[in-house]
């Protein structure tokens, strides 16, 4: 890895990766959250939940702009994620976020998409 990132560097310059993450908190435990990256100018976001009795709250879409705020706060000018079309799609399209991608019948029956926006 150290000679990947050596040679990424030599490529492109500094790649200024952080990581970063948002949590949910009620009372003492953590009911939702986001977990991801900036790096390159990007925010790619690897994981994010809301337990079922928070959602259709808005709390979704509080922790999505928060991450949104922070990313853009370090530099960043677009973010991407992926998703599986039972998850939430459409909760990512009402956010702003547009399909750049598709693998379908991963799972069987379903597929995996990822969404990008610019900030």
């Amino acid at each position: 890895m150290k000679g990947l990132r050596i040679a990424n560097t030599r490529a492109i310059g500094k790649i200024d990766h952080q990581p970063l993450a948002i949590s949910l908190r009620h009372r003492d435990a953590i009911v939702g959250g986001l977990v991801g990256e900036t790096f390159l100018g990007w925010m790619f976001v690897s994981a994010f939940w809301v337990a079922d009795e928070f959602r259709g709250k808005s709390f979704g879409s509080k922790i999505m702009r928060a991450a949104e705020m922070e990313a853009h706060r370090r530099g960043v000018k677009n973010v991407y994620l992926d998703t599986f079309s039972f998850q939430a799609p459409d909760f990512y399209r009402t956010l702003g976020y547009r399909e750049f991608g598709r693998l379908d019948e991963f799972p069987a029956g379903y597929n995996r998409r990822w969404l990008t926006k610019a900030l």
